[in-house]
């Protein structure tokens, strides 16, 4: 590739592909494993209240909804440069048609048109 500098990217950036790289970790699984095990065998201590219930629902209400953010950034990054990917394929491929490389703009419509001509070319092979 040319030499290009990749831009600096923002903090958000750097913290959600963090995050989603520790949180894809097995070892974040058994952290996560041991937490639930210790607030359960904590339940006896606090007689099981409502207080005791309340921690764990509040602390797994917001890592979740927390959660929900960085893995939507990281899908939607990971999308967008695997479209690039399969842009530059496209776009070197010899008989190509480059009117497909923006395909994801297009609305279902369309995009439900060329998805009936592509059926139709893939049982026309079939049958030969």
């Amino acid at each position: 590739m040319a030499d290009q500098q990749s831009p600096r990217r923002s903090l958000f950036t750097r913290l959600s592909q963090a995050t989603a790289h520790w949180a894809g970790k097995p070892q974040t699984f058994f952290v996560a494993l041991s937490v639930i095990v210790i607030w359960a065998a904590s339940g006896p201590v606090f007689g099981f209240n409502d207080t005791w219930q309340l921690v764990i629902n509040t602390s797994t209400t917001i890592v979740t909804f927390l959660m929900v953010f960085i893995i939507q950034n990281s899908q939607n990054r990971d999308t967008a440069a695997m479209q690039i990917k399969l842009d530059e394929l496209l776009s070197k491929i010899e008989g190509a048609r480059e009117e497909l490389m923006d395909l994801e703009e297009l609305d279902e419509e369309a995009i439900e048109s060329i998805r009936r001509e592509f059926e139709k070319r893939a049982e026309k092979a079939r049958s030969s």
